[in-house]
């Protein structure tokens, strides 16, 4: 295992990398991609997430030098949009899943992350009297809005939001191409959680669903990103559609500076302070050694330790490796 300080930080990294009909190899410090038109190299520790779609092979070597680069593996579906598996990401602390258990566990505090989490979505602060009920319906009006301004400024007719997967190709253009602009948009931010160390099923808008928390985060840029995109995408024509789509996310991601900003609004919905340390939180000098132990009284003792040897008199109770 590579010394992850020495690893680029998520929100430096590049978005995404979607491939198909292809194997993933080992090269190096590095993994190389082969395609029936021939091979090209991807220098991994600057990729955030690669997403493999199907008739895609992936070796063990791969596979072991995107985990050691921090870079999220997913298995997707055709043009990326179901999801299927994911790698680990690269931290190895849970500080930020057990905070993020406590707020969605406690009534009060997962009413706090909801208010935070539709505050970033609105340019003017929300009414703290505002309930739950009027928030989600201001909400609804400003999809609504982005649709329709959409749909103005592209000519592109808007019908409303009809998906079915089992019909893929009988939802009309503007329909596959939010489909497909938002798979990416949902790949990104579950990187960006599972980078981390957050939960994406502890979501606190959505719920019930192992995905929840990447639905309650992606919907932040939504307005901004996937819908212009898709709007503009099928006022070009279906020739391509979702190529076309996934190219564009990645361009706008990049313009946009979306890796920079995913985690800091994360972490401000979920209530985390910067802990203003010079070194990474999640970095682990020895991945192996013993985590802390639950206490109901004391909170947590410390790890590794035997407890019967400090019954019995002894002054190092520290297990042997």
């Amino acid at each position: 295992m590579q010394n992850l300080h020495l690893l680029p930080k998520f929100r430096d990294g590049w978005s995404y990398l979607y491939v198909e009909h292809c194997k993933v190899d080992r090269d190096d410090k590095a993994i190389i991609v082969h395609q029936a038109d021939g091979s090209v190299p991807v220098p991994c520790a600057t990729l955030a997430l690669l997403m493999l779609g199907p008739g895609s092979t992936i070796t063990h070597a791969a596979v072991r030098v995107l985990a050691e680069s921090g870079c999220t593996v997913l298995w997707s579906g055709e043009e990326g949009v179901r999801f299927y598996a994911q790698g680990l990401g690269e931290t190895r602390k849970a500080h930020r899943l057990l905070h993020q258990a406590r707020c969605y566990a406690d009534t009060e505090l997962r009413l706090q992350v909801v208010r935070r989490l539709y505050q970033l979505r609105f340019p003017e602060p929300l009414d703290p009297c505002a309930t739950l009920q009027e928030i989600r319906g201001m909400e609804g009006i400003r999809v609504r809005e982005a649709y329709s301004r959409a749909s103005r400024e592209t000519g592109v007719e808007w019908k409303g939001r009809l998906y079915r997967r089992d019909r893929w190709s009988s939802a009309d253009p503007v329909n596959r191409a939010l489909s497909a602009a938002n798979s990416c948009l949902y790949g990104i931010c579950h990187a960006a959680i599972l980078s981390v160390g957050y939960s994406p099923a502890l979501g606190f808008i959505h719920t019930g669903k192992m995905l929840s928390f990447v639905y309650d985060v992606a919907d932040l840029y939504k307005t901004e990103i996937t819908i212009p995109i898709a709007f503009q995408a099928a006022a070009q024509g279906q020739s391509a559609l979702e190529s076309r789509v996934r190219h564009r996310c990645r361009d706008l991601f990049h313009q946009t500076r979306l890796l920079a900003r995913i985690v800091p609004d994360i972490d401000y919905a979920l209530g985390v302070r910067s802990q203003g340390e010079t070194t990474d939180p999640d970095f682990e000098e020895d991945e192996a050694a013993p985590g802390d132990l639950w206490d109901p009284d004391l909170g947590t003792v410390r790890g590794g330790v035997n407890f019967g040897d400090q019954r019995e008199g002894g002054t190092d109770g520290r297990d042997d490796p």
